[in-house]
């Protein structure tokens, strides 16, 4: 479920309801990384000017999070894992 929420948003939505009919925290607390780095990326997607720099930045963040996912460690993305952690709690 960790791996399928990084395969876009569809999958992102899959995996939450999976992970609702059996509660996983290794699970959960990926699609609250993915949704964090979907956000931000929405909202990066606003910014004219360093917009490229920060889709970069976003992709650089979405590529740490596979790579932890895939390697079965629960590793919070470069400064905002933790806030991503706290704010989605319910997730």
């Amino acid at each position: 479920m960790a791996i399928i929420a990084h395969i876009t948003l569809i999958g992102w939505i899959i995996a939450l309801v999976m992970n609702n009919e059996k509660k996983s925290e290794f699970a959960s607390f990926y699609i609250r990384q993915v949704l964090g780095i979907m956000l931000l990326g929405f909202v990066c997607s606003f910014i004219p000017i360093i917009g490229w720099f920060a889709w970069i930045f976003v992709l650089v963040l979405w590529v740490m999070s596979l790579i932890s996912a895939l390697n079965g460690q629960k590793k919070p993305i470069l400064l905002l894992g933790e806030q991503f952690q706290d704010w989605f709690k319910s997730l």
